[in-house]
């Protein structure tokens, strides 16, 4: 468990290769048992041309893949109204067992531009919850119908949707006899890909800032590992630390003005963290074991990192402001890569055991509870709304990222036909 340890953090996990297609195609392999029902009509619309997006379509799939809903397919509903709920025959949604509707209607006031409007219903209480008329571009039309579905799923379960967010992560294809490695950001459902970065040179540990602007990440392309910051909107990026040794794991704090690193510049590999105004840079644990792989809390007054000082690698928590270390995990004999939920309440983290599964740890109580079946899961990262943990996983001899709800009920795979994909990073809201 060392040597696989050591690997991670040094980043020289074999990563297979093969032709990667674009995008991730969502397979929901568990949901939850009575999921709620609801109905997403197909959307009318009107004007010189059909939308580019079959929004409806869109919602219906967001809402399907939280594993806590169940939409009722198209051909299977009697009417199809549009967006005006007194035109609603209400006895037909409560025959077909729906418990809510979702109406709407696409309009086109001018080319490339659109106005989406949507009324979600009650269907026994015969009445509308929520009505919204939003514009877009014919290129956001699909943000616009991810958006929407965030206002159904917070207005039905009280919790803000994640559906609009976005997802970053690494690909590695075999391109003319070499490995070239690509860092790309795609919406969460694995539409829209781009590439951020390609290099024929390993890339790593992508970590989104916390206004979703720039992404850090770790970079071999000089053959040494460098951390890099990257701003989306431009591509503009800058070299942030490249020191003697490992430059790696870098970590925002929640108030995006700092980065926690792991640096081995002055020996042994040691939790760092600099200051992006100042590039003051602190050092903050002071050990000849691996300390490595810092997460900040959501208030920003703790960091929990990797460290295998006690003989095998188990969590770890020290004050921002550095002070006394405190040991978190004690169940198993590998413990690692953990990150906090945005609640700043549990920790998810690869476990060690029958294999390497993804665990949810309890700050309060200190239960671990195991969440998937391994054998090779890794990397995981919390949805913003902490309903999801995304991670990486192997599939069929390759790497691919599923997604597992926090209390394991809910899983999906986001999968390609060909290809490596790992890393993985969800972004804030």
């Amino acid at each position: 468990m060392r040597r696989r340890f050591l690997a991670s953090w040094l980043g020289l996990a074999l990563l297979l290769c093969s032709a990667v297609r674009a995008e991730l195609t969502i397979e929901i392999t568990r949901g939850i048992e009575g999921a709620i029902p609801i109905a997403v009509a197909p959307f009318a619309w009107t004007g010189p041309t059909p939308p580019p997006v079959d929004v409806a379509a869109v919602i219906r799939a967001d809402l399907a893949r939280s594993g806590q809903f169940r939409p009722l397919p198209p051909r299977e509903m009697l009417t199809r109204p549009a967006a005006v709920p007194e035109a609603v025959n209400w006895r037909v949604w409560q025959t077909l067992g729906q418990d809510y509707l979702v109406i709407g209607r696409v309009e086109s006031p001018s080319p490339e531009r659109y106005e989406v409007q949507f009324h979600l219903l009650d269907v026994y209480r015969k009445e509308a919850l929520a009505g919204y008329r939003l514009p877009a571009k014919s290129t956001g039309l699909r943000k616009t119908a991810h958006r929407i579905a965030d206002l159904i799923y917070e207005k039905i379960t009280g919790r803000p949707g994640a559906f609009a967010t976005r997802i970053a992560y690494v690909t590695v294809t075999e391109e003319d006899g070499r490995r070239i490695y690509r860092l790309q950001i795609a919406d969460a459902d694995g539409y829209n890909p781009r590439t951020v970065v390609i290099s024929p040179e390993p890339l790593m540990s992508p970590a989104w800032s916390p206004d979703g602007q720039q992404i850090a990440y770790v970079s071999f392309e000089r053959r040494r590992p460098a951390i890099y910051v990257q701003t989306l909107a431009t591509g503009a990026r800058e070299k942030i630390a490249a020191f003697p040794g490992i430059n790696g794991a870098p970590a925002w704090s929640p108030d995006g003005g700092r980065l926690a690193l792991t640096l081995s510049k002055d020996g042994s590999p040691d939790i760092y963290v600099l200051d992006l105004a100042s590039r003051r840079l602190r050092r903050l644990t002071h050990s000849f074991a691996i300390d490595t792989e810092p997460a900040w809390s959501p208030d920003g007054k703790t960091l929990v990192f990797t460290s295998d000082r006690g003989g095998s690698p188990q969590i770890y928590t020290i004050p921002a402001k550095g002070g006394a270390v405190r040991r978190l995990t004690f169940q198993g004999n590998y413990n690692a890569r953990a990150t906090f939920s945005p609640d700043g309440g549990k920790l998810a983290l690869v476990h060690g055991g029958e294999g390497y599964r993804i665990a949810v740890l309890d700050l309060a109580s200190g239960r671990l509870q195991v969440l998937t079946d391994g054998p090779l899961d890794e990397s995981p990262s919390f949805a913003p709304n902490g309903s999801m943990i995304l991670y990486a996983t192997q599939a069929g001899g390759r790497g691919q990222l599923a997604a597992v709800s926090v209390d394991g009920r809910v899983r999906q795979r986001l999968g390609t036909e060909k290809g490596d994909v790992r890393e993985p990073a969800w972004s804030p809201f």
